[in-house]
């Protein structure tokens, strides 16, 4: 009985300007995953739906997303890069995912109470059903690794559990068709037709909070752009936000312990570290006792160093709309041939003529 091949899958919502919580958190780590394992990204227009029906500039988002992508390292060529939108096979799976998940599965997840809120009958079914269409993304590749952040692991929990009743209930139909390959539900080999996806955790992702209040997260929705650092920000804005942003009177601590309490001082640290491949303890042992007049120019330099080829390289490329088209209508074409693959299975699996 053969393997799954190790295919790494992720998606990024095209709403609101990247940041830098959303390199450090995810594209840099994309990037990483190259080096490693076949990857295929997607931008995910179809999610964006379920934020906001009614979008000023989706095409121009999507364009975005994808020019963060390339311009920070992320190889078309070598790997997919694509929107979800141009392969039919994301919705057409996540029918099918529809009629397998249960309702009291869909209802446990948390994204969607949160977002929810109080007036859950108002809510879209689009919203609940939104991790459905995300194991769809991820299994129409049959992808066997995700990188997840903590927002995400209850959404990858709910595509193996997908997967693992998809493979139980047709078990005997993929065994006919020849269609079984081998795959682990605890620690039983199984013939399954879906792979029971892993996540890809690579340490600590660092936790990137507003530049105006360290107690919330960097986020695309706020209103005051000084609270967060945008990947297209050019090198003086980004210096500016960095002089600009929230800190406290005492200098920084001679040790971690010193940190508790100090929102602002230990978010500013924490970029430092992410920023430089460093650690927070390192970055105390350099600069502990500096006060942060000293410090935050030391960090914006830093920053620019690494973002602003970054988001100059993304201005170029939004000036370029046809070469991003390109790349999307490339990348839509080759991940179409591993879905519409995956759905002629599923047909002769399930009996759909």
């Amino acid at each position: 009985m053969s393997e799954f091949k190790e295919l790494v899958f992720s998606g990024v919502q095209p709403t609101g300007n990247l940041h830098l919580g959303n390199y450090l958190g995810a594209i840099r780590k994309f990037v990483a995953l190259q080096q490693s394992h076949n990857c295929v990204y997607c931008v995910v227009d179809l999610h964006a739906l379920t934020a906001q029906l009614v979008h000023e500039d989706l095409p121009g988002q999507t364009r975005s997303i994808t020019a963060a992508f390339l311009a920070s390292g992320i190889d078309p060529k070598a790997h997919i890069v694509f929107n979800q939108s141009r392969v039919p096979q994301h919705a057409e799976l996540a029918w099918i995912f529809n009629c397998v998940a249960r309702i009291g599965w869909m209802n446990r997840m948390t994204q969607f109470k949160d977002k929810a809120g109080k007036d859950r009958e108002n809510a879209s079914l689009g919203l609940l059903a939104y991790p459905s269409l995300m194991a769809a993304d991820i299994l129409v590749y049959r992808a066997t690794h995700v990188p997840v952040g903590d927002d995400q692991k209850q959404h990858l929990e709910l595509t193996r559990d997908i997967a693992q009743k998809f493979n139980s209930d047709f078990s005997d139909r993929i065994a006919q068709c020849g269609l079984g390959v081998e795959t682990l539900v605890g620690n039983e080999k199984i013939n399954g037709y879906f792979p029971l996806t892993e996540p890809l955790i690579e340490g600590p992702a660092p936790r990137v909070m507003s530049l105006r209040d360290g107690t919330k997260k960097m986020s695309k929705s706020d209103v005051s752009d000084l609270s967060r650092i945008n990947l297209t920000d050019d090198a003086e804005t980004i210096s500016k936000k960095i002089r600009r942003a929230k800190t406290d009177p005492e200098p920084l601590p001679g040790d971690l312990e010193g940190l508790a309490g100090r929102p602002e001082a230990e978010n500013l640290v924490g970029i430092y570290a992410a920023l430089s491949d460093s650690t927070k303890e390192a970055v105390i042992a350099e600069f502990g006792g500096q006060q942060f007049s000293a410090f935050k120019p030391i960090l914006s330099e830093l920053a620019v160093t690494v973002l602003a080829p970054i988001s100059s390289e993304m201005r170029r490329l939004l000036d370029d709309v046809t070469y991003i088209d390109a790349v999307l209508a490339d990348g839509g074409e080759r991940a179409g041939v591993i879905a519409q693959k995956t759905m002629k299975d599923l047909r002769e699996i399930i009996g759909l003529l």
